[in-house]
């Protein structure tokens, strides 16, 4: 269930990075545990970036963060965060390393979602390079381009939280399957051993004899 749920969100933002077109990496993996993953950007200097991630699903939804520059500079770094994002502004030129470690647990897969954002949003083709005044026909044109992908980032996150709230749904149906199970057995037990004791009590016993 969980992979199957892993790939729709993949999809779901391979679909999305191919209709925005913007610089940088959108994606959901997998985390095995006692496991490290590290995705690399190269950023110009100076170009403003945003690091985003959230945990979908396993153990108690956290990771190990940590923010690398191209100089070995430790940029960011949170330990066991479920979900967080840091904006920052490149000094140097280089590629810049992101790593997901889930080193502490020793048995939790988990499934994460990372947005990679470099720079700011292409512009609609043909008002990027726009040298005269707008028309009101253009503006409204990027208006609702800009909210256009404002939808589409908050339908992102709403899926993500969807995704995160079944699958502990299901977790805690789980749970409370096998409770229910466990306290079945018992009663029956309890329940046997009741009628094996009040037969015992009205059963005639021989006399002994001497």
């Amino acid at each position: 269930m969980t992979k199957m749920l892993g790939s729709q969100i993949a999809a779901l933002v391979t679909i999305l990075g191919l209709v925005l077109g913007a610089a940088g990496v959108e994606l959901t993996f997998e985390l095995p545990d006692n496991a490290k993953e590290c995705f690399y950007q190269e950023i110009e200097k100076n170009v403003t970036s945003t690091l985003e991630f959230q945990v979908v699903t396993g153990g108690q939804y956290d990771v190990d963060v940590t923010l690398e520059s191209p100089t070995k500079e430790i940029i960011y770094r949170q330990v066991k965060m479920q979900y967080d994002a840091h904006t920052f502004t490149p000094t140097v030129s280089g590629v810049y390393t992101a790593c997901f470690s889930n080193e502490f647990s020793t048995f939790s897969h988990k499934l994460v979602y990372i947005d990679f954002q470099v720079g700011d949003e292409l512009p609609l083709p043909g008002l990027g390079e726009h040298v005269t005044v707008m028309t009101q026909m253009e503006s409204s044109a990027q208006e609702i381009h800009k909210n256009l992908n404002s939808i589409l980032d908050y339908q992102t996150h709403h899926r993500l939280r969807e995704a995160q709230g079944r699958k502990r749904a299901e977790d805690l149906n789980e749970r409370v399957l096998w409770w229910s199970a466990q306290e079945a057995i018992a009663i029956i037990v309890i329940s046997a051993a009741q009628v094996l004791v009040l037969k015992n009590f009205f059963t005639d016993r021989k006399p002994t004899l001497y």
